[in-house]
């Protein structure tokens, strides 16, 4: 792939797949040229499964604080270590995919379980570094300022997370097997005990 190429159409005319990186050297490569081109390049992390409107306006948020917005996504085997065994619910190709389609999202770039830590922070060495609070500390907001020109926290962006979303639709799921299993089980356990009677 042409860097120039990608950095002259402003990544908009470009396939999705040609903007999805999961090497390091080929990232930076990009990356380094927007820069010598005097573009002001912003990161943001995060899992984004499920992408919702709080997504949406965050991303917006973020492409706002520059020329270039890459957005690191954590693989499905980070997720299910970080989250549990039934995340993420959207596998990494689709969620990587669906970020190329936003069209604040200039680059996507997979970050694996083993990758050290802040490894694309480093490797970027982004303008800005966007996050919300529950990222980081403020000792480490304050470390990342050596690998970042700076640090923006922001609020989330809607009521709701993913995860918020996704617990909800197991109670909701729970309370229906409640009010229609529930009637139907204790029948069947009163008929076999009448039964045994």
């Amino acid at each position: 792939m042409k860097h120039a190429a990608l950095v002259k159409n402003r990544f908009s005319e470009t396939s999705s797949e040609n903007r999805i990186f999961t090497d390091y050297k080929n990232i930076q490569k990009v990356i380094d040229h927007c820069k010598g081109l005097g573009m002001k390049v912003v990161l943001t992390q995060g899992a984004f499964d499920m992408i919702h409107v709080g997504h949406g306006r965050y991303l917006k948020e973020a492409k706002s604080h520059g020329d270039i917005l890459v957005v690191g996504v954590d693989s499905d085997k980070k997720i299910r270590h970080r989250k549990g065994p039934d995340r993420p619910i959207i596998p990494q190709d689709e969620r990587l995919e669906m970020l190329t389609h936003l069209r604040y999202v200039d680059l996507v770039f997979m970050k694996e379980l083993g990758d050290p830590k802040w490894h694309l922070i480093k490797t970027i060495r982004p303008d800005v570094l966007i996050a919300i609070k529950e990222n980081y500390t403020s000792k480490q907001i304050k470390d990342l300022k050596q690998f970042c020109g700076k640090v923006t926290v922001l609020e989330r962006q809607a009521t709701t997370s993913t995860s918020s979303k996704i617990r909800q639709m197991t109670i909701d799921t729970a309370k229906k097997f409640q009010k229609n299993l529930t009637p139907k089980l204790l029948r069947a356990i009163e008929e076999v005990l009448a039964e045994v009677k």
